[in-house]
């Protein structure tokens, strides 16, 4: 059996969760713009639109997730230097912008304010 360094398999993890972000990008809008295709006559143009809308930018949060994780498994793993983790950090940021910016368009309010316009029916409300 060849040997393999613990740098080559984690090389081979990174670009497997590279592979797989971008399976899950260009697979995930595909299937968003064939589920609106098939919708349309049945729902309208406007809310066709609005379902394939929704579901590209769920397949890009999940794609982002992906690869965020091979982002991270490279820096703390490949090249661990004070450079790549500065470029983690940044890369993160503008990830996690991106991210917190589609979650907000996706679901129409703050992650925050969500939770909270929502009554809890297991809250007991008094009255009078």
């Amino acid at each position: 059996m060849a040997d393999i360094s613990l740098d080559d398999l984690m090389e081979a993890v990174v670009r497997g969760f590279e592979v797989g972000g971008v399976a899950v990008l260009v697979v995930g809008s595909v299937a968003a713009f064939v589920s609106a295709a098939v919708s349309y006559r049945r729902v309208g143009g406007r809310r066709a639109y609005e379902g394939a809308r929704r579901n590209v930018g769920r397949a890009i949060l999940l794609g982002l997730e992906f690869l965020i994780i091979a982002d991270i498994v490279m820096t703390i793993t490949v090249d661990p230097t004070l450079n790549s983790a500065v470029a983690l950090g940044v890369i993160v940021l503008v990830r996690t912008f991106l991210s917190f910016s589609l979650e907000i368009e996706l679901e129409g309010s703050l992650p925050w304010r969500r939770r909270t316009s929502r009554p809890n029916p297991n809250v007991a409300t008094r009255s009078g």
